[in-house]
């Protein structure tokens, strides 16, 4: 939704219908530019059955809308002409069965047969001062005038709108959880340039809670970030400036952005068999691609090419892919130079995030992906295992055969990963931690569960 950004203060209705609003849709497309999509989007809200589970549907890309239920089931609603959506199993493609229709003036849902009603919840849209910028929020609390914890949204990489994508402000409120979500500067509605610039973006963050916690007033109870991927390294270090209640991470680490690309060329290779000769190997193929970065793509190139020459032929170097190396190793001289400062806008690619874990004391709940291929998790969970047996309050959660994102995935015949659904139990450890301070002792799904 393109606001009026001299407009301090949009909307407070809880007439909107659980964000049931115009939206743009943004997606990236395949040089990395946003292209804004207009969507029809009175579906998008959050729905419960009458056996009190619930239903988010939100909106997706291609016209497309996504359903998502707390156990972490989800699909993708295609509309036919005649009104009736159909569903995909996750990311799959393929038909799961279900059909949806929805009655916008009524604000009901029929799910696979059953009928199911939005839930209403307090929504105020605003346009707040971040460091140097103007960012485009929304609070979105449960109904009613009760005290309530408070989530600020605190984003990854991406460069799409959270205002138009993230699914939590609508499945935390439903569950008694107020949340505060913005789109970063330089996306969405936000002014400003992207950037990847911690602090900077760290600075942002606190201005949010700020933000969250006058809009709340009274209604206002504890408050904290719930942060996903990049996230990891920006909430931490936002919570050291000022502190919050609480932090939980998704999907992050506890290593520098070089250390990340390491690891996951490690993973490239040591996944298909190879040794730790061929890894040696690897890591000169990651130290020149690191030179580049560092240098800001200016220098470095020729060291690259010296180590495609020694190695190009060797068959292990095709699977060198890294979480940036692969972008060096595809992409011409000419190109990279001119590109790469945009695409890593302000990382700091040396940043070591473990002084602040050791000097932290928010109680931080970190829920990780076992498998991840973009963040891999051994060495972050071996650090903030360790921090946690200094004292340090820190939570250690581990989902099994799942990704980046916490998600279940298939493999295909050639190797890749499509992703199915998040595991159950991923929501119901973010709620109970939010809602109490700790995990119960009940089993969250298929997780494995570090307590300080």
């Amino acid at each position: 939704m393109k606001t009026n950004l001299c407009t301090a203060e949009l909307t407070r209705t809880s007439a909107l219908r659980g964000l049931g609003i115009a939206t743009v849709v943004l997606a990236l497309t395949g040089t990395g530019a946003v292209q804004a999509k207009e969507a029809d989007d009175c579906e998008v809200g959050i729905y419960q059955l009458p056996d009190g589970s619930h239903i988010d549907v939100g909106a997706s890309d291609d016209d497309r809308l996504r359903w998502r239920r707390n156990d972490g089931t989800t699909g993708a609603l295609t509309r036919s002409e005649d009104g009736v959506w159909t569903s995909t199993f996750g990311w799959t493609e393929r038909a799961d069965g279900n059909q949806v229709t929805f009655d916008c003036r009524k604000d009901t849902i029929t799910f696979a047969g059953v009928d199911g009603q939005r839930i209403a919840l307090d929504v105020t849209d605003v346009v707040f001062d971040g460091a140097g910028v103007q960012l485009a929020g929304r609070l979105v609390m449960p109904e009613g005038d009760a005290r309530v914890p408070i989530a600020v949204l605190v984003h990854g990489s991406e460069h799409s709108s959270a205002l138009d994508s993230y699914s939590l402000q609508r499945q935390l409120p439903a569950e008694g959880i107020g949340v505060f979500v913005y789109d970063k500067r330089g996306t969405g509605a936000s002014t400003g340039t992207y950037t990847q610039n911690y602090l900077l973006l760290a600075n942002d963050a606190i201005a949010a809670v700020h933000e969250a916690r006058r809009l709340a007033g009274d209604r206002a109870g504890k408050i904290g970030y719930q942060a996903g991927s990049q996230g990891g390294w920006v909430a931490p270090l936002a919570a050291k400036i000022e502190p919050v209640d609480f932090l939980i991470v998704g999907f992050g680490l506890a290593v520098s952005p070089l250390d990340e690309d390491r690891q996951a060329i490690e993973q490239d290779l040591t996944s298909r068999g190879y040794g730790p000769e061929v890894v040696a190997k690897a890591m000169e193929v990651a130290d020149a691609t690191a030179a580049i970065i560092v240098n800001g793509f200016r220098d470095g190139y020729d060291q690259l090419a010296k180590v495609r020459a020694r190695y190009g032929d060797e068959p292990w170097f095709e699977h060198v892919r890294g979480n940036i190396s692969f972008y060096l190793l595809d992409t011409p001289e000419a190109t990279a130079r001119e590109e790469g400062p945009a695409i890593l806008s302000g990382v700091p690619a040396h940043y070591n995030p473990m002084p602040v874990l050791r000097n932290l004391d928010t109680p931080q709940l970190w829920i990780l992906a076992e498998n991840d291929s973009e963040a891999p998790s051994d060495e972050t969970q071996r650090r903030l295992r360790g921090l946690a047996a200094q004292g340090k309050p820190i939570t250690v959660a581990v989902f099994p055969d799942t990704d980046h994102g916490i998600y279940e995935y298939e493999t295909t015949g050639e190797g890749k990963r499509v992703f199915t659904r998040n595991p159950d139990g991923y929501l119901a450890m973010m709620l109970d931690y939010i809602h109490n301070g700790y995990l119960d002792d009940r089993r969250y799904g298929t997780s494995t569960i570090s307590t300080p």
